[in-house]
């Protein structure tokens, strides 16, 4: 492991602590002990807000516990610290204040540790992959809890088998989307679910999409995440050990990448970059939620620190905010409004297709966001809840329409299929050498124009 990483662990253990004391802070012991067990005896079918099912005590203490977990992991696998950590540590402590808990994601880690030794591998290589593969942690309750077969050992092996079966899913699904979908896993969840849901189907069974939504914690949350983001950009500038000059630097130079996966900018860029650009990401992640008279709750703060984890990996301002555009001109196109609970977080999690705002350009990002927010709407039906990582499946679909239909109509050139490997991004930890790239947005347009943005061919 590069030992300019090491600060990765401890701090991320700090954030699971602030969760904890968070939460503590917010509620007294006993009624997060009932708030607990509240969560993890729920069916956890999206949209499943722990604010509003444990209260919000219960909900940052399950995210903590499950942030340390998750990073506890990684440090004992083996597998190297990098960019795509700081996106796992943002999704597990998102995702685990409305469908994830410190139960239902041990089964789908067991399997994908029983597909690693089946396949004589180091689990090493597939720890990223079995956290990201909790998306399907509501299956995993609701076949111990919910459904008509319900029972314990029911929902053990569903999560064994889910944990079995997606390591090689998404390595499939990863090339055919080239890049242009950072939800990589949520669509070869959504493609699982869709087959496990028919078959539910068949047996009897019918589970169904939920609503809990909490509302009433704007202000309390507003404070938390803006004074959260704004550490982080004042630790960018100040608490790295590199002069401010430098820092903003590397962040002209980030800004001007496509953020095409795998975009790892922390081995391109360094800490002070990526938190700069990981607090400015969380305010205008906040700010969107807020300015469209949306609720600060479990799902959007899940997305809001979805989007955080992600600025170390494919995601920045100027590639974000033209795909939530998108999504908010989407809203009122089908005569809804974007404080709608599915509109609010297809606003977050749609810009899992941030890279092909970045690499094709803006007006293909309000695009892109466009169709997101129809279809968004219309993919949780199939999947019938089931799949957390909704948005990456809607993702998914559009990047593989999308990407071709671009490149042969308007760049007029053969679409091909990318060839670096899924497992690479978490394999890789050495730091790559930015400090001669260009930084104009003429310079950012010729690299996706090329055949391949700037950091494609060093990422890997």
């Amino acid at each position: 492991m590069q030992k300019r990483y090491h600060a990765i662990f401890p701090a991320t253990l700090i954030f699971s602590g602030g969760l904890m004391f968070l939460g503590l802070f917010m509620e007294a012991p006993m009624d997060i002990l009932r708030g607990l067990w509240h969560i993890v005896t729920m069916q956890d079918l999206l949209i499943t807000d722990y604010v509003l099912i444990g209260g919000p005590g219960a909900a940052l203490m399950n995210a903590g516990i499950v942030t340390a977990i998750s990073i506890f992991l990684i440090k004992i696998s083996g597998d190297p610290f990098n960019g795509f950590t700081i996106v796992e540590m943002g999704l597990m402590a998102g995702f685990s204040l409305f469908g994830k808990n410190f139960l239902n994601i041990w089964p789908i880690i067991l399997g994908t540790w029983l597909y690693a030794r089946y396949q004589k591998e180091p689990f090493s290589k597939h720890a990223s992959v079995a956290l990201l593969a909790t998306s399907l942690a509501p299956l995993v309750s609701y076949m111990a809890l919910g459904s008509v077969h319900a029972s314990l050992p029911l929902g053990l092996l569903t999560g064994v088998v889910i944990g079995f079966i997606l390591p090689s899913l998404s390595t499939y699904t990863y090339k055919i989307q080239n890049g242009m979908n950072l939800y990589n896993m949520g669509f070869a969840c959504g493609l699982f679910a869709m087959m496990i849901v028919p078959i539910l189907s068949a047996f009897g069974d019918t589970p169904d999409a939920v609503l809990y939504w909490a509302q009433g914690y704007n202000r309390g949350f507003a404070t938390v995440l803006g004074l959260l983001c704004t550490i982080s950009v004042l630790m960018g500038f100040f608490g790295v050990g590199q002069p401010a000059w430098a820092v903003w630097a590397g962040c002209r130079r980030l800004l001007s990448t496509t953020g095409r996966a795998p975009s790892d900018y922390l081995r391109m860029f360094g800490y002070g970059p990526v938190l700069v650009n990981i607090g400015v990401n969380g305010l205008i992640g906040t700010a969107y939620v807020l300015l469209v008279g949306g609720d600060l709750n479990g799902p959007t703060i899940g997305g809001i620190f979805t989007i955080m984890g992600f600025s170390a990996f494919g995601k920045h301002p100027f590639n974000i905010t033209p795909v939530m555009l998108g999504v908010f001109l989407g809203a009122y196109g089908m005569h809804y409004t974007p404080n709608t609970p599915s509109l609010q977080l297809a606003g977050l999690f749609g810009t899992c297709l941030a890279p092909i705002s970045g690499y094709f350009g803006w007006p293909y990002g309000i695009l892109a966001g466009f169709i997101h927010s129809c279809l968004v709407l219309e993919t949780g039906g199939p999947v019938a809840g089931l799949n957390l990582y909704n948005n990456g499946f809607s993702g998914g679909l559009i990047a593989i329409v999308l990407y071709p239909t671009i490149i042969a109509i308007a760049r007029h050139r053969r679409p091909e299929i990318q060839n670096q490997d899924y497992y690479d991004q978490f394999e890789e930890s050495a730091p790559i050498d930015t400090s001669s790239w260009r930084t104009s947005r003429k310079a950012a347009d010729e690299a996706a124009r090329a055949s391949g943005p700037p950091e494609d061919s060093s990422a890997t």
